[in-house]
C-alpha cells in the first residue's frame, strides 16, 4: 500500500518546530520518509540531488541566509513538481502576493498553516498535496501501448459525463466529457490515471481525443431533447495537442457533420503544463476565432499567472479541487480564489469550482459569490449517457433551495 505524500522534507531554523513537525508526520502516518533542515540551503541541495523525490515541503519563511521566499523561487528555477507549504502566519496579502510569486516561478505553493503547528492542519494539507500528485492509496497500475491499441481498434473508448452546475439557479449549464475505456471483454471500466499517460507517450492521445469528440457530439442533440433546455459541451485537450495546428479543423470538420458549432462547445486546456510554444497559442487562438469556449483547468496547482489571465483568450477558468478542497476553514485557499473571483468579475470570465464533495464546501461558495459553476461528486460523479440523463431529469424536476 502506497503512502498518500511518501516523501517529505521540512525547512526550519528552529529545532523545535523541526521536532514537533517531525512527531505530527509521524502520528499521521501518511509519510514514509521524512528529512528535516535547519537551512534552506541545505534544503535546496537535497532537492537538487533528486527534484522529482520530495512530493512535499513544508518551509519557515523567516530563515537566515536564505529565506523561504527565495527558496521557492530556487525550487521553480529547479522544476520542483511537488507542494510547497508556508509554515508561518502570514496575512492575507501577503498569502496572496507569494502565490502569484510562486506561480511565475513555476512553484506549487498551495498553503501555509500557522505557528504553533496543529497536526488537523498538517493532515488537510497533505491531502492537499496527494490531490496535486496524484497520489491514492492504492494506485491501480497503468495499461501498456497494445492494450490501448486494442481498445481503439475495438472502439472502447467511451464518454461519460459530469454536469457543471450554476448555484444561482441549479440549472445545468454545461456537461464536461469524460473519456473512460469500457472493456468489451469484461464490461470493466478503466479510469483516465491508468491510460492518459500512456496515449501522451505514445502520440495516441489525439485518437482518444477525436474518438471521444465524435461520440459525444453525435449524442448532443438527443440529450438536449431528453432534457428540455439548452447546455454546452466541454471538453479536455492537452497543450502538447495545441501544437497540432490542424487541431480547429478537425473538431470544425466534427461538428459540422453533427449539424453543431462551436458556440456549443467549450474546450479546457489543463494548466499543468505550461502554454509557450506559438503553435500553441496561435491554436488557442484560432479556437476562440472560430467561437469555441475556451477554458483554463485545474487552475491553481499550474504555471498561469494572474496576468496571462488578462491576455490569453480564455472564457472560462476552473478552480483545481486543491483550492476548493476544506475552502471553509482554509485561509490560503480562500484568499487565492478571492483573488481570482476578482480578476475573472472584472474580465467577465465564467468561474467554475471543480471537487467539490461537501456541503460545507458548496454553503461557503454560494455565499461567497453568484452565478459562480460547481463541478463535484457532491452533485454528481462522471456517468454514461443513459445513467447521467436519468440523474439529470432527476435533479431538472427536484426543488433544490
Amino acid at each position: 500500500m502506497k503512502k498518500i505524500v511518501p516523501n517529505i522534507l521540512v525547512v526550519d531554523d528552529s529545532m523545535a518546530i523541526l521536532i514537533v513537525m517531525e512527531a505530527i508526520l509521524k502520528e499521521l502516518g501518511l509519510s514514509e520518509t521524512i528529512t528535516t533542515t535547519l537551512s534552506a540551503r541545505d534544503a535546496l541541495d537535497k532537492v537538487k540531488t533528486n527534484p522529482t523525490y520530495y512530493d512535499a515541503i513544508f518551509t519557515d519563511l523567516n530563515m537566515p541566509e536564505m529565506d523561504g521566499m527565495e527558496l521557492i523561487r530556487h525550487l521553480g528555477e529547479l522544476n520542483y513538481q511537488g507542494g510547497i507549504i508556508i509554515v508561518s502566519e502570514m496575512d492575507h496579502k501577503v498569502i496572496s502576493l507569494a502565490a502569484n510569486l510562486a506561480k511565475q516561478h513555476n512553484a506549487h505553493l498551495i498553503g501555509n498553516i500557522a505557528k504553533p503547528v496543529q497536526l488537523s492542519q498538517v493532515s488537510r494539507l497533505l491531502i492537499k498535496v496527494a490531490q496535486l500528485n496524484s497520489h491514492t492509496l492504492l494506485k491501480e497500475p497503468v495499461i501498456s501501448k497494445d492494450e490501448l491499441i486494442d481498445a481503439l481498434k475495438n472502439d472502447e473508448i467511451t464518454p461519460f459525463y459530469q454536469p457543471k452546475i450554476n448555484t444561482d439557479n441549479n440549472k445545468i449549464e454545461s456537461v464536461e466529457v469524460l473519456a473512460r475505456i469500457l472493456s468489451s471483454k469484461d464490461g470493466n471500466i478503466i479510469l483516465p490515471n491508468r491510460f492518459i499517460n500512456t496515449a501522451e507517450q505514445h502520440n495516441l492521445i489525439n485518437q482518444i481525443t477525436f474518438s471521444l469528440f465524435e461520440k459525444a457530439t453525435s449524442e448532443f442533440k438527443n440529450m438536449k431533447a431528453q432534457l428540455g433546455h439548452d447546455f454546452k459541451m466541454a471538453f479536455n485537450l492537452s497543450p502538447t495537442q495545441l501544437d497540432d495546428l490542424s487541431c480547429p479543423n478537425k473538431l470544425l470538420l466534427i461538428l459540422e457533420l453533427n449539424r453543431l458549432t462551436p458556440s456549443n462547445i467549450i474546450i479546457e486546456i489543463t494548466e499543468q503544463h505550461a502554454l509557450s510554444s506559438l503553435m500553441q497559442l496561435e491554436t488557442l487562438n484560432r479556437l476562440r476565432m472560430h467561437g469555441f469556449g475556451l477554458s483554463l483547468d485545474d487552475f491553481g496547482v499550474g504555471f498561469t499567472n494572474m496576468e496571462q489571465l488578462r491576455n490569453l483568450p480564455f472564457t472560462e477558468i476552473k478552480i483545481d479541487r486543491s483550492l476548493i478542497s476544506n475552502i471553509e476553514t482554509d485561509l490560503f485557499s480562500q484568499v487565492v480564489v478571492s483573488s481570482l473571483i476578482n480578476i475573472t468579475s472584472g474580465e467577465h470570465l465564467d468561474l467554475v469550482a471543480e471537487g467539490v464533495e461537501r456541503p460545507e464546501e458548496l454553503a461557503y461558495l454560494k455565499h461567497y459569490r453568484r452565478n459562480l459553476a460547481i463541478q463535484g461528486f457532491l452533485f454528481s460523479c462522471p456517468k454514461p449517457k443513459e445513467e447521467f440523463i436519468l440523474w439529470a431529469k432527476k435533479w431538472t424536476e427536484t426543488p433544490h433551495p
